[in-house]
């Protein structure tokens, strides 16, 4: 093994900030904490921060292509801010765009460039103040030390690109809460289940995930709770996207942060650090499914998922079956029982598919989640020392993917991946169904949700087809029976006629 080219993580770092408002941290700051923290978990401190070569900070929500909050671009710089505070230069420094794939494609990027000799310590941090953010707002408090303008032009990495197309958005396809559901119904029919059967299904999954927050002590809702708890509407577990109540969807309003730090071996030691706290990346992939909603080849699938397995586990020479740890992307259960299912593991595993808790429980720091997945797989595997985990992360719409197999053993040969360019193509060909955005005539429902707000059911969205297969994006008519009849009835494959009403694509579901 040459040591000066062998990725290996060394430091974590996190925090949980449940401070009131006025005392609570900026996200800037909490990034410079998780910082140091993860400096001193690898043992070297200062001295580890001062050896750092490269930076990325994880984008923050507010500076997100569709965010239109007031904080939007204050921090000009933030790689650069968190340098200043943690008074430290490197060489590269970097700020990402957004996705929840972003922690772990930087992890495998950077271990790529450790492998090439472009960078020997490199700092990866992420954080979120929403809640801090928003009671300050409405406690009409200042948000002046929500800015800085370190007065260097920022650095850009990551793929910078609109989450949705300008139909999809008429839909509001680029929310998660909306796209999501979409994907839960058409596993629904996948699966074969009733409407009930399904329901219950969400709670049993998610449960699982809601036990393990609740004995976790960074968790922002460590509140166990019951599956039928969970998965059945009612006042304070509102329908958000049908079939998903609000305890199943990912909840942002949080103050958390997380931070890693990878080293090649050589400079770990150099810095003093022990073997006992070095982790290695056997495998990792990246990929991306076909970027728009409305094109898939389908709701109940990702190519890229599976494509993305079976590479990671190739070059850590390891099957589903040998790992020892899961921590699986939990936005939404669609996102969970896909990716499940691409890789081969049982929705029930006995291994259990989170270590970190879930979005919804845990907490869902914007982009910045699957760095706290990390981090805890960093413990977990330092604490059994040879056996393997594996997690997956996921951005936008089961869209863009990132995945990791770690372990403590050190690797037998020199750190190599295979270039993602080189599998990434074949996925975007695969053959989906023509798109419209001016349908009309007879048509079937391939999936739908029903959308509601603080208020009540709001509208239904369909995703259909024409009869020659042509797929296309509609509403249906507002009125409360046919919004009621959606929810209680199975409308995957049911018949209808779609035409534009008032300039907007509308589709009339034929009820039996």
């Amino acid at each position: 093994m040459n040591e000066a080219r062998m990725p290996v993580l060394i430091g974590a770092g996190q925090i949980t900030d449940k401070r009131d408002p006025e005392e609570a941290s900026t996200p800037v700051e909490l990034m410079a904490e998780v910082a140091r923290r993860a400096a001193a978990d690898a043992g070297p401190g200062e001295a580890l921060l001062q050896a750092i070569d490269a930076i990325a900070a994880i984008g923050l929500v507010v500076d997100s292509p569709e965010a239109t909050s007031p904080l939007k671009g204050t921090y000009t710089n933030v790689p650069r801010t968190v340098c200043n505070m943690l008074g430290i230069d490197p060489a590269q420094q970097y700020y990402t765009t957004s996705g929840g794939n972003t922690p772990q494609y930087l992890v495998n990027k950077f271990a790529e460039q450790i492998a090439n000799g472009e960078a020997t310590a490199v700092l990866l941090t992420g954080a979120e103040a929403l809640q801090t953010m928003i009671s300050r707002l409405k406690k009409g408090l200042d948000l002046d030390a929500w800015a800085d303008d370190p007065g260097v032009p920022v650095q850009m990495l990551g793929q910078a690109r609109d989450a949705a197309t300008p139909h999809e958005v008429s839909f509001g396809i680029q929310t998660p809460s909306v796209s999501y559901p979409l994907f839960e119904n058409a596993l629904r029919g996948k699966y074969g289940l009733t409407l009930e059967e399904h329901q219950h299904r969400l709670g049993e999954l998610y449960a699982r995930f809601n036990k393990v927050a609740a004995t976790n002590p960074l968790s922002w809702f460590p509140t166990e709770r019951s599956a039928e708890e969970i998965s059945t509407p009612s006042d304070s577990n509102r329908y958000v996207g049908f079939p998903y109540t609000k305890y199943l969807n990912s909840i942002i309003q949080v103050n958390q942060g997380a931070a890693v730090i990878m080293t090649s071996v050589a400079k770990a030691r150099e810095l003093g650090v022990s073997d006992d706290r070095m982790v290695y990346l056997h495998g990792c992939a990246d990929a991306n499914d076909i970027w728009n909603v409305s094109e898939r080849v389908n709701y109940t699938s990702s190519p890229a998922v599976r494509t993305m397995g079976q590479k990671a586990l190739a070059m850590a020479g390891k099957t589903i079956a040998d790992m020892d740890f899961f921590d699986i992307y939990s936005c939404f259960p669609s996102a969970v029982q896909i990716a499940c299912d691409e890789l081969g593991i049982a929705h029930d595993d006995s291994r259990g598919l989170t270590l970190t808790g879930g979005l919804p429980y845990f907490g869902g720091p914007g982009n910045n989640y699957v760095m706290h997945s990390i981090a805890h797989m960093m413990d977990r595997v330092r604490a059994n020392p040879g056996k393997f985990g594996l997690l997956n992360a996921n951005g936008w719409f089961i869209t863009k993917h990132a995945l990791g197999i770690y372990s403590t053993t050190p690797l037998a040969a020199d750190w190599e991946r295979e270039d993602p360019a080189a599998y990434q193509q074949a996925i975007l060909d695969e053959s989906h169904p023509p798109f419209t955005e001016s349908p009309s005539g007879a048509a079937t429902v391939e999936t739908y949700t029903v959308l509601h707000g603080r208020k009540g059911v709001e509208r239904g969205l369909i995703v259909g087809q024409l009869a020659d297969g042509t797929r296309f994006l509609a509403q249906t008519p507002e009125d409360a029976e046919t919004l009621q009849k959606l929810k209680e009835v199975d409308a995957l494959g049911m018949a209808g006629t779609v035409s534009q009403v008032d300039g907007i694509n509308t589709f009339v579901p034929r009820f039996g």
